[in-house]
């Protein structure tokens, strides 16, 4: 049964979020009612995964605009300006959030060019974010499909971290997109999901939601996967990413670059899911990529139980990179990219699509 999970809409009274910080014990939605509420839901994780983070951006954007009680044009721009600035603070290593903000900005910007009034301008934006979140929905659609087309029947694939709808517009995901574009042109495909310390976005999130579409999934510790993949038990790994770097370099939740390096060891194709909004064209290599460091408590307790000694030295980086040469293909919206992704990624916004005939030339 498939499950349409939207974890991020627009409403008039705000934006809707639900937290995924209280999944799966509890599904509670928040209603935010100021960009600055916008901004600490991303901060904070209520929402989370680059595509939901650039909609979230988005709306962030649009509500803020809505709010504005002044009459100039000029001093909107001047709010919508300390607005992005805010809102882009939040999360740094998602490029798809600053892709969001841009593209918001241009959109006033052409506005302002078109002399429309504050009024018009605040329903523009708002219209703006919601085609945000429309295409990244299709965008996902056609990952879905592409994806799909690359994993075998009777497979089982191994996941890290959430990059399934909670991650994104909604609906599909990316990675799990993929497994949901395989399941739905009627291929039998198992997940092993690894739970992902320490926010164990794999354990609370993506089990849930494979649980709810009713697709197999086993859910193991991050220590455990070349274990698993040494047993055979993993015939194709798929994850989502956060950035991807122009010469195909992926970031993506902390643990990633292990399993793709464990996956190159024991022969399995190691697939990135994720709409070319991720793609940043202006960051040649992933070292060029900001990592964040998230607050040390994650690792030190889970919720309110404390699990190591007081006053422990701790570092909690929440993304890595796999370098390109682990990645075995990189599936856009636009289609199949494989090495030199330098060449293959930039066709892929040139509008040449570089679609895969053959799975088998990935595998």
């Amino acid at each position: 049964m498939r499950l349409d999970i939207i974890p991020v809409k627009w409403t008039d009274e705000g934006v809707a979020m639900l937290d995924q910080r209280l999944l799966p014990a509890e599904e509670k939605w928040l209603m935010l009612r100021s960009y600055t509420d916008v901004a600490d839901g991303i901060r904070d994780m209520v929402v989370r995964g680059a595509p939901a983070i650039g909609v979230s951006a988005a709306y962030g954007v649009a509500l803020g605009a809505k709010q504005f009680v002044g009459t100039t044009v000029d001093d909107l721009e001047d709010e919508i300006e300390y607005i992005s600035e805010v809102i882009g603070k939040t999360r740094p290593t998602a490029v798809n959030l600053f892709w969001a903000i841009d593209r918001m900005k241009k959109r006033f910007q052409e506005a302002k060019a078109d002399n429309k009034s504050v009024g018009e301008i605040k329903e523009i934006l708002k219209t703006e974010a919601k085609a945000i979140h429309d295409e990244d929905i299709e965008s996902q659609r056609l990952i879905a499909k592409f994806g799909g087309e690359l994993l075998e029947d009777n497979s089982t694939v191994l996941t890290h971290c959430n990059a399934g709808a909670l991650a994104t517009g909604g609906v599909w995901g990316t990675a799990l997109g993929v497994i949901r574009g395989a399941v739905d042109a009627g291929k039998h495909v198992a997940v092993i999901a690894d739970e992902t310390r320490p926010y164990l976005q794999g354990a609370r999130l993506t089990a849930w939601e494979l649980q709810k579409d009713d697709i197999p999934v086993t859910l193991i510790t991050d220590n455990m996967s070349g274990h698993m993949m040494k047993k055979g038990k993993v015939q194709a790994v798929v994850v989502g990413s956060d950035r991807i770097a122009a010469n195909g370099d992926v970031a993506n939740k902390i643990g990633t670059y292990m399993v793709a390096v464990l996956a190159r060891q024991h022969g399995i194709p190691f697939y990135v899911a994720a709409p070319l909004s991720t793609v940043d064209l202006n960051c040649p290599t992933g070292d060029e990529i900001p990592i964040e460091e998230r607050d040390t408590r994650e690792i030190t307790h889970v919720r309110d139980i404390q699990l190591a000694p007081e006053g422990i030295a701790v570092s909690n980086y929440a993304f890595d990179v796999t370098p390109n040469e682990f990645v075995t293909a990189i599936i856009t919206e636009k289609g199949v990219a494989t090495a030199p992704y330098t060449e293959s990624l930039k066709q892929q916004f040139e509008g040449r699509n570089r679609n895969l005939t053959d799975p088998n030339m990935v595998k």
